[in-house]
């Protein structure tokens, strides 16, 4: 009978424990919320969400440094308009040349995914279909990135606003 007392003893002990470190996650956790609320109030003040750089157009045009963008990584940007943003993405591609493209493709485009850079490729995030850098602008249609037509002035990547809001359709615009 003694150990039959002892067993219930173990299991009614095993539920009536108190655990500890509760509290030390609880402020973790606090902490972690903390700082991911002051990353985001920064990025907001930066004009950056998810990664994408909110543009503005000046004199019909969005202009990007291009000391800025010239790294040979895809900068995502949008440009916000009345019905919604319309996203794009300019790239130094392995050719050395700066590129621009919506992020969105003639086939994919529904789906509202975008591209991905891995290494010198676009990689469209829908159909994984993936396209060398140096073919951005080059080649049209399908599930390439869509081509923006830009120029460089000045130190500076020039878009037209008109040639980005003919892409809004992409976007549901």
């Amino acid at each position: 009978m003694s150990q039959e007392n002892n067993n219930r003893q173990n299991k009614k002990d095993q539920f009536t424990e108190k655990k500890s470190g509760g509290s030390g996650k609880l402020v973790g956790l606090l902490g972690l919320l903390i700082v991911a609320a002051i990353a985001g109030w920064f990025f907001a003040g930066q004009g950056v969400s998810d990664g994408i750089a909110s543009v503005k157009a000046e004199n019909g045009f969005v202009n990007l440094k291009v000391a800025d963008v010239d790294d040979g990584n895809a900068h995502y940007f949008k440009l916000a308009t009345a019905k919604g943003d319309i996203k794009f993405f300019v790239v130094k591609s392995i050719d050395g040349v700066m590129r621009a493209a919506f992020d969105a493709c003639d086939v994919c485009y529904r789906e509202m995914k975008g591209y991905r850079q891995e290494g010198d490729s676009m990689v469209c995030n829908n159909c994984e279909q993936r396209f060398r850098t140096d073919l951005v602008n080059e080649v049209k249609g399908g599930c390439n990135p869509a081509p923006l037509a830009r120029r460089i002035d000045d130190g500076r990547l020039a878009i037209a606003q008109a040639d980005i809001l003919k892409g809004g359709w992409y976007f549901g615009i």
